[in-house]
């Protein structure tokens, strides 16, 4: 069975506090988007020794197979179901990685889907979800995979009715490996006081370029340039929002439907209108 785990860009980041938990509450909006990765789970063959037998392509995942999350999520799930077969697991990548785009998440959480209904496991939404939170906390959002405020550490979620299909989406990697650990270091925490993010959601979008905020732009802009200077990039051709996706390094441009930037990135960009 194949399936293809979209990722997501976050409109707004606040965060809120630090936990005694060692993670931070926040609030976002979580926006699908329809750049995908292809995900395949077949039944292992009978020779097969391995529970799980991983195989990648497209870009390159670093870390070992049993570092990979579609793995875990089998693994995850094994240990409550013991009688679960053994697979084989393919996973093509075309999401960036460690990019602020939440590919890896989006492939657990699809693992989880697809293992569920390949092997009968019965397992109801709300189930899956309480797996998904161990795999990543925004892992839960690909389960639900439709515009939604998120908080808490992002687990939390309401749907939202927010439509972007009107628009067109450039979305721009420029390669650079954004640690979320020290990002979250880097951050100095602020008062929110004021609209809350679904009031501003919920203006035209082209009121958001002047109260939609993401809080990892500062550090991250601070230590690498050339990441704000893609989103400057963006407002010069002609982008009506523009910002840092998650802690980066991705930053995506909303620009009137049709509308081509013209600007010429350097080679090694991954760059995508959707």
């Amino acid at each position: 069975m194949i399936r293809f785990p979209n990722c997501k860009i976050n409109l707004g980041l606040e965060i809120k506090a630090k936990r005694a938990d060692g993670f931070h509450d926040l609030e976002t909006v979580f926006y699908p988007l329809g750049i995908r990765d292809v995900l395949e789970i077949i039944p292992a063959h009978k020779e097969q020794v391995e529970s799980v037998v991983y195989a990648g392509s497209g870009l390159v995942v670093e870390g070992s197979s049993d570092q990979n999350l579609c793995v875990k999520a089998y693994r995850l799930l094994k240990k409550d179901f013991p009688g679960l077969p053994p697979i084989q697991l393919h996973l093509h990548k075309t999401i960036p990685t460690g990019a602020g785009l939440g590919g890896g998440s989006a492939d657990a959480a699809f693992a989880l889907q697809l293992l569920n209904e390949m092997f009968n496991l019965n397992l109801s939404s709300a189930q899956l979800a309480g797996y998904a939170i161990f795999l990543g906390s925004d892992c839960p959002f690909f389960l639900l995979n439709q515009p939604a405020i998120a908080s808490g550490r992002g687990e939390r979620l309401e749907k939202i009715s927010l439509d972007l299909s009107g628009y067109s989406v450039l979305l721009v990697h420029p390669g650079i490996h954004i640690n979320t650990g020290w990002a979250f270091s880097q951050l100095t925490l602020r008062s929110t006081a004021g609209y809350s993010l679904g009031a501003k959601i919920n203006q035209p979008v082209s009121t958001w370029k002047y109260n939609l905020f993401n809080d990892f732009e500062a550090p991250v802009f601070y230590a690498h340039p050339e990441i704000k200077n893609i989103k400057q990039m963006m407002y010069e051709e002609g982008a009506i929002y523009a910002s840092m996706s998650g802690s980066g390094s991705s930053v995506y441009g909303i620009f009137e439907k049709n509308t081509v930037p013209v600007q010429k990135l350097p080679s090694h960009y991954f760059c995508k209108m959707v």
